[in-house]
């Protein structure tokens, strides 16, 4: 298994690559999604090596479901809850999001002993789906300016082609370098516009890490968009473990 990791985060975290799992065909072979057509003693096999390599039993690495939302909810929860962020402060819980192309955020408080994991789609980009992760940490005690952020594989701007109204969206709140115009047509920069959200919220510049890697032009990984939806889902991981 290939784990990328932020030397911002002093916990065990993980973005993992798409290598390392038993998945075949393809949705070879760490598939971590079980709604995308794979099959399920597979991705209970594949969660199982996740839950390994993040240093917890199986029933100690949770997630959510995720609907392109704003909701923030704490661990320990069902993984049937819906919601695009989720986050502990319970000593040796991990929680995680699954991506194909969306940015994973993970969020770190070294103070408090918190972690968080953010899936941060266009529309919970849009929606402040960090900010929302942020203030979530902050009312269980937590302070903006001690936070450190990874922010993961996910499309990047040199591929996530989109239209002139969702352009126009993101250009109402966010600065003109999000909105990236080539012959080609316009493109978006998400992981930028998850960083600006951040510091906007209160998070150091200084203390994110924008880790650059386009998971549309990279095989390592899987993408929604380059493979047409027939993929499968990475589930990045943080480890609450001080």
């Amino acid at each position: 298994m290939e784990l990328i990791t932020s030397k911002l985060l002093e916990v065990p975290h993980g973005f993992p690559t798409r290598e390392g799992g038993v998945s075949t065909g393809v949705w070879a072979s760490l598939n971590a999604g079980s709604a995308v057509g794979d099959a399920p003693e597979a991705v209970a096999l594949n969660l199982g090596l996740l839950a390994a390599a993040a240093g917890v039993d199986g029933d100690r690495l949770f997630g959510v479901t995720q609907v392109h939302g704003e909701g923030v909810v704490e661990a320990p929860i069902g993984a049937q809850t819906e919601a695009d962020a989720i986050w502990t402060g319970r000593a040796g819980d991990a929680v995680g999001v699954r991506t194909a192309d969306c940015v994973p955020l993970l969020l770190v408080d070294p103070v408090g002993q918190r972690v968080a994991a953010v899936h941060a789609g266009w529309k919970g980009t849009l929606a402040q789906i960090a900010a929302r992760t942020v203030e979530a940490l902050a009312r269980a005690g937590s302070r903006p300016a001690d936070l450190r952020a990874a922010i993961g594989p996910s499309i990047g701007p040199c591929c996530y082609a989109v239209g002139e109204d969702l352009i126009a969206r993101f250009a109402e709140r966010f600065p003109s370098g999000i909105c990236v115009r080539r012959p080609a047509g316009p493109f978006l920069d998400l992981p930028l516009a998850v960083q600006t959200t951040l510091m906007r919220a209160g998070v150091p510049a200084a203390q994110i890490d924008p880790l650059g890697l386009c998971t549309a032009c990279d095989p390592r990984f899987f993408s929604h968009r380059r493979d047409r939806g027939l993929t499968g889902r990475h589930f990045s991981f943080v480890t609450c473990r001080f």
